[in-house]
């Protein structure tokens, strides 16, 4: 069988998804593009041999619609002949684009493709999607009661698994507090490309000083009196401070077999081991990466204690905590590099982000086996295990 390998992965620093962040005057399809092409130099590679680029995007409105993937390969100045698509599987998107670029080298179908995503929630605003959508009759009758956010959703974990305030609170600041002392050993140096003409070389959501007691004085975001109503045990403990932070940034992984690879004179980092997708509950929402890591553990004829590191999108403290609870999970190799609660959540470039993360940290420590999960909108989650070769 084909394997597929990364051969390289980059990102963009992450910006404040609002309107001032450092990011906020730079055009998704820019941000796309610069990330694309710094891959072809990077690995001295002609856009045409590029078979596909499979790009993630949640908010394909906007400045991010009419197919933001070709768009940027435009504006990247790849050979018109290179083509490129876009994907929403939520917060997953790049990581299932990633799935769909590895399995298609696997299956014969490229020997040279670009997986990635971009994300500008300050430009393209969360839910700018949804705006003025109703659900159909079909949806409301099978849930009367509608649908919620995730927010809610996360404070529906914390209930169930009893998670209290200061066990999230101790949570964000950790990942904070990884994620700075990261970038203060220069583990991130030889993944992030600056943005030209911004100034912005370092993460902007990290901040080292964060503490459980500043954490403490923040107010529940999601608390609504519908809500309330509705869910009257909820104590409601989810802050912006054990949340992931809206952002703006965009991530890529070249990908292709290791034939091609050899061929090229270029060095496989990591091959695609196994890959998981699956359906969960819509309302609790965000318990996805729990049956994906089963499945994907299965597949692979592996256990967790195989695992050397995990990367589980923090999009609240609860999911991770959740998580590695159930499955007992080590916690020194959940997020050790921090998450995205420190890092940001730039929604359809964060799959590609871990990615390259987990490379870097399995290279850094010498490990061998990585495992990416990610919880998504509706009730989904993508899990994906990497070997380092």
């Amino acid at each position: 069988m084909t394997t597929a390998v990364v051969v390289d992965v980059v990102r963009t620093p992450v910006g404040r998804g609002k309107p001032g962040g450092a990011l906020s005057g730079v055009h998704p399809v820019d941000l796309s593009a610069l990330v694309l092409t710094s891959l072809l130099e990077r690995n001295g590679l002609p856009s045409t041999q590029i078979d596909d680029v499979i790009w993630g995007c949640v908010s394909q409105v906007g400045d991010q619609s009419m197919n933001v993937a070709r768009q940027s390969v435009l504006a990247a100045g790849f050979d018109e002949t290179v083509p490129a698509t876009s994907i929403d599987r939520q917060c997953g998107s790049s990581q299932q684009a990633a799935h769909f670029a590895a399995q298609g080298v696997i299956a014969g179908a490229y020997d040279i493709v670009i997986a990635g995503g971009v994300e500008s929630m300050s430009r393209v605003p969360l839910g700018s999607s949804a705006h003025g959508g109703t659900p159909s009759d079909g949806l409301r009758a099978r849930y009367p009661e509608g649908l919620i956010n995730q927010g809610v959703s996360a404070e529906l974990i914390a209930q169930k698994w009893g998670f209290d305030r200061e066990a999230l609170d101790a949570f964000a600041a950790q990942s904070h507090r990884r994620a700075a002392d990261a970038w203060t050993q220069g583990f991130f140096d030889g993944q992030v490309v600056e943005v030209p003409g911004v100034g912005l070389a370092h993460d902007e959501t990290v901040r080292p000083s964060t503490t459980v007691e500043a954490l403490a004085g923040l107010n529940p975001s999601f608390r609504t009196d519908e809500m309330a109503a509705r869910f009257p045990d909820l104590d409601w403990r989810i802050t912006p401070g054990n949340s992931s932070p809206l952002t703006d940034g965009a991530s890529a992984v070249l990908i292709m077999s290791e034939q091609k690879a050899t061929e090229l004179g270029l060095r496989p980092r990591a091959r695609f081991h196994s890959f998981a997708v699956v359906g969960d509950d819509p309302l609790m929402m965000l318990t996805g990466p729990i049956p994906a890591t089963r499945r994907v553990l299965d597949r692979a004829g592996l256990t967790l204690d195989d695992i050397d590191a995990y990367e589980v999108n923090e999009a609240f403290a609860s999911v991770p905590l959740a998580w590695a609870a159930d499955l007992h999970a080590d916690p020194a190799k959940l997020n050790p590099r921090g998450g995205a609660i420190a890092l940001g959540h730039a929604l359809g470039s964060s799959g590609t982000r871990l990615l390259g993360t987990l490379v870097a940290h399995l290279e850094a420590t010498g490990g061998r086996y990585g495992l990416q999960t990610m919880c998504e909108g509706g009730g989904m989650a993508n899990a994906t295990i990497i070997e380092r070769l």
